[in-house]
């Protein structure tokens, strides 16, 4: 699909370069017959004015050859049964030439189709993006053969599975895993990571980011539209797709327009005594009535916005989702991965009478590395801090029940670890619960672990919040969205606790998915404009339930871009309040043009019926009215810059844990 669009981007071009030749050449004819003039003595007409035959011809053949453009295009569109507004324009061209107004003509014409290009110039500015995205993009890959040996092949003909050695210096042709070497990975491109990452084997990496020291052996795993440089393409055409209802009213009036002004100049033509004179009016109204500023009102400002966004790499899918931001009244936010880091640390363990700290945690890690989950990384990299040696698991023996627990044979004992409840169901003894001295910890997510069904102690975990956090919702605050609620599905008292760090007034705990889409659906019912943030992983349903669905951290999560409205590929949140006031900046700016367009066109046409304004003169000042639309809005592209990250605390380097090996930690 955006190799398609690419192809159509390039005849575009390729006509747009014509039109700017034949512009430059018919701009030179009609210049040198203004020199004509002057060099060369007039003869007197039938009507007592001057006239030459050099200017004229000359003059003509300008006007001919930048007319035809705007003329065609108003054929076309009448041919079509499609009424547009630059018939106007193409009728005013006609009128000027009839009456031999040659360099009239030309004139007019030449600023039209300058201000012409400056609107598709304005409209190819996704389309841009795309093009700069593919550049990331290398053209040719070196595929690894089974032999060892290296093959350049196109990227295009890279399929997952395949195996490419990426060089320092090079982009990465594609998303992959690393499989062999170790480098650093500037991933600005797409998750605008300002620091250099570490990757090495088991890695993902992503396409057109750059390796940068050393050289990568990458088994492609995602290809083409699949791949994230790919995703984010797609959110670009999609935006540039979309229209706004602001947009769709100036359509849905524009085939009463042009009648109307018709009218109007007819009448003033019909009224007037000198025929001459009311010819001469007749075409300033219709080049003046012409709303350029007003097509472009809205077009050139949603550009800038979003490559406002798309610099601090939030990619917004469509134009109408960042007009909803505006209006937003209430934010749900999800916990893990969101307000939180989603990174598990195990922080506490309680070990029954009789069982050893160590031992606890090597039970418990061991039973734990067949396991993804976020849990079974924290428990063995505990483990491995303190030394401890995980015993060899038979993956026969290996169950895992999805956010519950997993069940593990290690040696000859039988490994439960998991959820006092879940432990419960599956027929362990967990009397030592009802011990006041074992009782868990509020604030921290526990995990159980039963050794041939006896209980034998528990772990505890827990997920740090963002440092950034509280200081984004106090922001959302003072920007107006009041109602800001948490949901988890993580127990009440560590919902309780991150809510308490973040100010969170309301707070919803063991939600499962279908529950955190009910809940935003009642906000909404009550009234809100509702945002939902997640991490799009479990947050599919209400992420898509909203008026507004933000994804964090989209860069490892497929999901995230399929679900959301927004897409911000890193995890900062004080994009947050950053998209809600581009929003309403972006609203304000495009009223600010559009109004301006409206008296532009009323002055002028006073001026056209009742004053001096010549057709000439309306060209120009219809071409400088489109430029300052376009000015106004390219304030857009740097909005809030300068405060984005103003005020934030500076941060402490971070400092190692020195984590002894594990001894009976008290409650």
């Amino acid at each position: 699909m955006v190799h398609d669009h690419l192809k159509s981007i390039e005849t575009h071009t390729r006509g747009t370069s014509l039109k700017l030749i034949a512009t430059l050449m018919g701009g030179i004819l009609v210049l040198c017959s203004f020199i004509a003039d002057y060099l060369f003595p007039g003869v007197q007409d039938a009507s007592g004015n001057l006239r030459n035959a050099h200017a004229d011809i000359i003059a003509l053949a300008g006007a001919v050859l930048l007319g035809i453009w705007l003329v065609w295009h108003a054929l076309t569109h009448l041919l079509a049964g499609e009424t547009h507004m630059d018939e106007l324009v193409a009728m005013a061209i006609i009128a000027a030439i009839a009456l031999g107004e040659y360099q009239e003509a030309g004139v007019i014409a030449f600023f039209m189709i300058i201000a012409s290009l400056i609107e598709q110039r304005t409209a190819l500015g996704a389309r841009t993006s795309i093009e700069e995205l593919m550049e990331l993009t290398p053209t040719s890959a070196h595929r690894v053969l089974d032999d060892g040996t290296e093959q350049e092949v196109e990227t295009a003909d890279l399929r997952p599975g395949d195996v490419v050695r990426v060089r320092p210096g090079q982009n990465i042709p594609t998303d992959g895993l690393v499989i062999l070497g170790e480098s650093t990975v500037d991933q600005a491109n797409i998750t605008g990571e300002s620091v250099p990452v570490d990757k090495g084997s088991s890695d993902e990496v992503f396409g057109g980011t750059t390796n940068l020291t050393g050289a990568l052996d990458i088994r492609v795993t995602k290809v083409g539209g699949e791949s994230k440089l790919g995703q984010v393409q797609a959110l670009i055409l999609e935006a540039e797709r979309t229209r706004i209802p602001l947009m769709r009213l100036i359509d849905r009036y524009a085939g009463w327009y042009t009648p109307t002004i018709l009218m109007l100049a007819g009448i003033v033509l019909f009224l007037s005594r000198d025929k001459d004179v009311g010819m001469e009016k007749a075409i300033t109204m219709l080049i003046v009535a012409c709303p350029c500023a007003l097509v472009l009102a809205t077009p050139t400002a949603m550009v800038a916005a979003l490559s406002c966004a798309a610099r601090v790499k939030v990619f917004i899918k469509k134009v109408s989702d960042l007009e909803h931001a505006r209006a937003l009244t209430a934010m749900v936010f999800d916990k893990t991965g969101t307000l939180t880091t989603g990174k598990l640390t195990v922080t506490q363990m309680k070990p029954a009478p009789g069982v050893d700290g160590a031992e606890l945690l090597q039970h418990a890690a061991s039973a734990e590395q067949l396991s993804k989950h976020p849990v079974a990384g924290a428990l063995q990299e505990i483990a491995s801090r303190a030394r401890i040696e995980l015993i060899p698991v038979d993956p026969s023996g290996f169950e895992e029940s999805i956010g519950r627990g997993v069940v593990a044979r290690v040696n000859r004992d039988r490994i439960m670890v998991g959820r006092s409840q879940w432990l419960k169901e599956r027929g362990a003894d967990m009397r030592l619960l009802d011990d006041p001295e074992f009782r868990e910890v509020e604030g921290l997510s526990v995990l159980y672990v039963t050794r041939n069904g006896r209980c034998i102690g528990w772990v505890g975990l827990e997920d740090k919040t963002r440092a950034e956090a509280r200081r984004a919702i106090d922001q959302l605050r003072e920007i107006g969205i009041g109602n800001l609620t948490m949901v988890t599905g993580d127990k009440w008292s560590v919902a309780k606790r991150v809510a308490a760090e973040m100010g969170c007034g309301q707070v919803q705990a063991e939600c499962l998915p279908d529950q955190k889409k009910a809940l935003v659906d009642d906000l909404r019912e009550r009234g809100h404009r509702v945002a939902v943030v997640g991490d799009g992983v479990n947050d599919a349903g209400a992420l898509a339930a909203g008026d507004l669905g933000i994804a964090m951290g989209a860069a490892g999560s497929d999901v995230a871009v399929k679900s959301a409205s927004v897409v911000l590929m890193n995890n900062d949140l004080n994009l947050l309040p950053f998209v809600v006031r581009l929003s309403r900046e972006t609203t304000k700016v495009i009223w600010q043009n559009l109004i301006y367009g409206v008296l532009f066109i009323v002055v002028m046409m006073t001026f056209a019926i009742w004053g001096p304004l010549k057709p000439v003169t309306a060209a120009i000042l219809h071409t400088v009215a489109s430029a300052v639309v376009i000015f106004n809005s390219a304030r857009l592209v740097r909005f809030g810059e300068a405060e984005r990250f103003a005020g934030m605390p500076e941060q402490a380097p971070p400092t190692e844990t020195v984590v002894p090996a594990p001894t009976p930690m008290p409650v």
